[in-house]
C-alpha cells in the first residue's frame, strides 16, 4: 500500500470538492482547479477525499500516490496559495514588472521580457545594497514552479562565483577556482 496514497486528504473550510466522470474540481476563495485522473477511484466522504486503487499493478501503485498528492496540493492552493521567490545574484542584474510583464536585465546584450500567465501574481523587490527578488504566487503549485523554473533557466547559478538566478534559500555547491 502506498504510504502517501493511503492517507486521506482533509478538505479545508471554504473549499468544495466535486468528483464527476474522472475529473476532480476543487473550488476555494483563491480560485478553481481541475484535474483528470485514471486508474484510481476518488471519493469525497465528509471533510475528506479518499484515493483508492483497483489493483497492485505497478502503474496503479505509482498513480495512487501521485493523484493523492495532486489533490492535496489543489486543496492547499485554493485555500492558502503557493509562492516561490527568486533572487538575482550578480552585478547589474535587475528585475522590474508592469502588471504581468516581467523585464529582466541578466548581463546579456538585451533585456529579457517575459509575459507571465494571468493566474500567477508577480512582484519585484529592489532594495539598495541587496539583491533583487522576484516573488511569484498563485493557487496552482505546478504553474508557479513552471514559471519559476523558466525564469531561473535564463541564467542558472554558476558554481564559481554563484552569479545567476537562484531560489531564495537555495544552497549552491561552490567550486574552488584555479590553483596558482
Amino acid at each position: 500500500m502506498s504510504r502517501i496514497g493511503k492517507n486521506p486528504v482533509s478538505i479545508p473550510s471554504g473549499v468544495t470538492v466535486v468528483v464527476k466522470d474522472n475529473v476532480i474540481t476543487v473550488k476555494g476563495k483563491l480560485g478553481e482547479l481541475t484535474q483528470e485522473f485514471s486508474d484510481v477511484t476518488v471519493k469525497v466522504e465528509g471533510e475528506e477525499v479518499i484515493v483508492e486503487r483497483s489493483s497492485d499493478h505497478k502503474d496503479h501503485r505509482a498513480k495512487h500516490g501521485l493523484y493523492r498528492a495532486l489533490v492535496n496540493n489543489m486543496c492547499a492552493g485554493v485555500s492558502e496559495g503557493w509562492s516561490k521567490s527568486l533572487e538575482l545574484v550578480g552585478v547589474g542584474y535587475r528585475a522590474s514588472n508592469q502588471g504581468q510583464r516581467l523585464e529582466l536585465a541578466l548581463g546579456f546584450s538585451h533585456n529579457i521580457v517575459l509575459e507571465i500567465a494571468q493566474e500567477v501574481k508577480v512582484e519585484t523587490i529592489s532594495e539598495k545594497g541587496k539583491n533583487p527578488i522576484i516573488k511569484l504566487s498563485s493557487h496552482d503549485k505546478q504553474l508557479v514552479g513552471q514559471v519559476a523554473a523558466k525564469i531561473r533557466g535564463f541564467r542558472r547559478p554558476e558554481p564559481y562565483k554563484g552569479k545567476g538566478v537562484k531560489f531564495v534559500g537555495e544552497v549552491l555547491r561552490r567550486k574552488a577556482g584555479k590553483s596558482a
